[in-house]
């Protein structure tokens, strides 16, 4: 017992010193919490500030993330306009490295006396490069900005691709870098169309500057313009940081890249009426001429082309004439006016007018036919005054009818949709222009009726008067013309455009029957006969009209034009051909109704033959092949469910060859593609060359849409790095 006492009396110190130091413990931690919350509290509110600033001391501004503009597509996914960086070089002349030299960051010293960084290995350099200067040109070109000390001397004149910037980069004194050398570029993007001009008013252009507060590029005109914040996206944040004595980039907000537009243009078609109208341009010297192929039923622009005359023999894309021009139509508008008058039952196609010599005086205004020289035509029916288009018939015709009630005539005009508005998607657009006797602001003549019959004091742009033939050809229904098929992001569809009805009936269907039996009369038996082709049935309207200039007809020049549709008995297309001031022959017969002519051609040898009638099944004929992937023929003739010979034999190979076993199956054979020399493209599309060639790191021009069928460069040819090559499609 005494023991357990003795024992117990031990314990007791040693449980106090173990307590002891726990308190102890507990109070040390409890003074070091208190310590980290009121310094805690002292850094976030006493020392806020300046905490703050160094924070900011340890990241660099933000910097905007360049989204990527979104291309344009033609209808089959053919590229149209794609976004490509460019850089401008710079050297800073009054950066510190010059102005502030020491003996480690003595980059004037280097520029001048350096044997491997100088200014004469700098100069021969970019003379074998750029090849705009010899080596001392460039010398004394640098010097003299060296002695300027200009803060933007720009290297060159022109500007550079990425992978020219990047060889640049590393060329002597340039490779020290920007805090050495005072070297700098800046960013612009280049809109490229691998189809040049085709249909590049329409498409549109772009603004080369980047916007330095959005990042963005901005449309100019066109569908760049019209879509302009659906294309140029939305750009993105990146700070740069410092973490562990070095700067790192952090991506705070990521940029949303441009969708992309798929418009209605057919490229083959576009190139037809492009070329067809151009051959004839060129032949009459004319000042203007434009070309408009639409799809009947659902109104989609599948061509259109504005070539103006830059210089002589030289033409380019430079105004919108088919959609922004506001001109008198001339002859064109008789068809609506005998369609007024048919519905409103003033005449029928038999009924007869006395149009005399040719010449008709009304109300003191001398009105004349093209063929008064002649003697006129005399009396005729009003169809016939169709056929030959003649001015004093339809005049008649109108008067007999309107001429103690003007405005009926006007609301009928108004009635089959001439002066709806189309609402474009150009910008820029112009409308027709139809006005009224009760109208305040233009004076209702006593001849503004006849005159207004036959395409005069109204104003109306060519492709309303497509709209309207359009319209006669889609049994009376009129549709919007339209330029975009789809909105698309990432590769799927965000917005669908469909055909938007603007007229069910621009009137009665035996008015309409009337009107295309005319139509026929005009190519078959009137002005029209030069539009007649053995081909394909064509009808439609040819239309001269005197230009006015300050209200003076006789010395502007004349525009003439074409406008109807084909095939006549199931119409497919409507087209409309309008030239100005054409030098050498101002009639319609002999200038836009060829070009109409060859574009029909074309168009239905193209659609009908070539694609409408041929069905693999019902004929077995291998379609034609381009050369190209491998893969990517594997992955079409199973979904062909057709067969391909030389599979195995082309193991190994990415890039093939084709051609047709006896017509029953498509054989492949490899094809060895070299990067180190100028590789074989012939047989390819314009992608697959595009990429194989630069991938060599040639510089491309191209021509033509189809098949590569020439190149500038021999295949396996030796040639250095960024040489040009030209291949010839068709």
């Amino acid at each position: 017992m005494a023991e357990e006492e003795i024992g117990s009396k031990e314990q007791a110190p040693k449980s106090n010193r173990i307590l002891f130091c726990y308190f102890f413990i507990v109070l040390l931690l409890g003074l070091v919490a208190i310590g980290i919350l009121v310094r805690a509290f002292d850094t976030a509110f006493v020392e806020r500030e300046t905490w703050m600033k160094v924070a900011e001391s340890q990241k660099r501004p933000n910097r905007l993330i360049y989204p990527s503009r979104g291309n344009i597509y033609s209808s089959d996914g053919k590229l149209m306009a794609t976004s490509v960086p460019c850089f401008y070089l710079y050297i800073d002349f009054n950066a510190d490295c010059y102005t502030h030299p020491t003996k480690k960051w003595n980059s004037l010293d280097t520029l001048l006396k350096s044997k491997h960084n100088g200014i004469d290995s700098l100069s021969f350099y970019l003379s074998r490069k750029l090849k705009d200067r010899t080596p001392v040109g460039y010398k004394n070109y640098l010097l003299n900005g060296l002695k300027k000390k200009s803060r933007q001397f720009p290297v060159c004149d022109g500007k550079v691709s990425y992978s020219d910037l990047k060889e640049i980069k590393k060329f002597p004194f340039f490779r020290l870098g920007r805090f050495k050398s005072g070297f700098y570029t800046r960013e612009m993007v280049e809109r490229q169309k691998p189809f040049g001009t085709l249909a590049s008013r329409t498409i549109g252009d772009t603004f080369r500057d980047i916007d330095p507060k959005t990042g963005l590029t901005k449309g100019k005109n066109g569908l760049e313009l019209q879509y302009d914040t659906l294309l140029h996206g939305v750009a993105g944040l990146n700070s740069v940081r410092r973490l562990g004595g070095g700067w790192t980039n952090v991506v705070e907000v990521d940029p949303v890249e441009g969708m992309d537009i798929r418009t209605t243009i057919d490229i083959n078609i576009q190139d037809i009426a492009e070329k067809s109208l151009l051959d004839m341009l060129k032949k009459i010297d004319a000042a203007s001429g434009t070309a408009v192929v639409m799809e009947v039923a659902t109104g989609e622009v599948k061509a259109i082309t504005n070539m103006g005359r830059i210089r002589e023999g030289v033409y380019g894309e430079d105004t919108n004439h088919a959609v922004a021009d506001e001109t008198e139509p001339g002859s064109t508008f008789k068809v609506a006016s005998i369609m007024v008058a048919l519905e409103d039952g003033v005449c029928q196609p038999g009924d007869t007018v006395d149009v005399g010599n040719g010449i008709y005086m009304y109300k003191g205004a001398r009105m004349t036919d093209h063929n008064n020289h002649k003697g006129g035509y005399g009396r005729i029916s009003v169809e016939q005054a169709i056929w030959y288009s003649s001015n004093i018939g339809v005049a008649k015709t109108i008067l007999k009818g309107y001429e103690k009630n003007p405005t009926k005539y006007v609301e009928g005009l108004y009635r089959i949709g001439l002066n709806e508005d189309l609402r474009l998607e150009i910008p820029g657009a112009g409308r027709a222009k139809i006005r009224r006797p009760d109208d305040t602001v233009r004076y209702w003549s006593k001849t503004a009726l006849p005159w207004m019959s036959f395409g005069y004091e109204t104003q109306i742009p060519p492709i309303y008067t497509l709209a309207f033939y359009n319209a006669i050809a889609n049994n009376g229904k009129m549709v919007r013309p339209i330029f975009t098929k789809e909105i698309l992001h990432n590769g799927k569809t965000v917005q669908s455009f469909s055909t938007e009805v603007i007229r069910e009936s621009i009137c009665s269907e035996r008015t309409l029957n009337m009107i295309k039996d005319m139509l026929l009369g005009v190519v078959e038996k009137g002005t029209g006969k030069a539009v007649h082709s053995d081909f394909v049935r064509i009808a439609g309207k040819t239309g001269t009209a005197q230009i006015a200039s300050g209200g003076v007809y006789r010395q502007a020049g004349h525009q003439v034009a074409f406008c109807g549709y084909f095939p006549a008995d199931e119409p497919k297309y409507s087209c409309i051909v309008v030239i100005d001031n054409p030098t050498n022959g101002y009639y319609a017969t002999t200038v836009s109704a060829p070009v109409f002519r060859e574009i029909a051609d074309k168009v239905y040898s193209m659609a009908y033959v070539q694609y409408g009638k041929p069905e693999y099944e019902a004929d077995k004929t291998l379609p034609v092949c381009k050369n190209g992937l491998k893969e990517d023929f594997r992955t079409i003739f199973d979904e062909l469910d057709m067969d391909i010979d030389g599979v195995r034999d082309a193991d190994g190979a990415d890039w093939v060859v084709t051609a047709s076993n006896e017509g029953e199956n498509i054989v492949i054979k490899p094809r060895r593609i070299s990067y180190s020399s100028v590789p074989n493209v012939k047989g390819m599309g314009l992608r697959d060359a595009l990429y194989v060639l630069e991938n060599s790191g040639l510089k491309v021009d191209f021509s033509g849409a189809g098949m590569v069928q020439r190149q500038s460069l021999q295949p396996g040819a030796e040639v250095p790095k960024g040489s040009y090559i030209r291949i010839e499609l068709r």
